[in-house]
């Protein structure tokens, strides 16, 4: 599913980025441009990352 339709950014990529490091919003748009246009976008992204880190204080 696409997280950001201005840069084709999907659901995968921002976990992709997750994984990879990033604990922001900045961060995951820096890495893969979401969020850099009209920045509808952000909510998503910021609920993706309070999701991971939810799971991952619960593992």
């Amino acid at each position: 599913m696409y997280v950001c339709i201005c840069e084709a950014v999907t659901e995968n990529e921002v976990h992709a980025c997750i994984a990879a490091g990033a604990r922001t919003a900045r961060q995951v748009r820096d890495i893969t441009g979401a969020g850099k246009d009209c920045a509808t976008c952000v909510r998503k992204i910021c609920a993706i990352l309070n999701r991971s880190t939810e799971l991952v204080a619960t593992a």
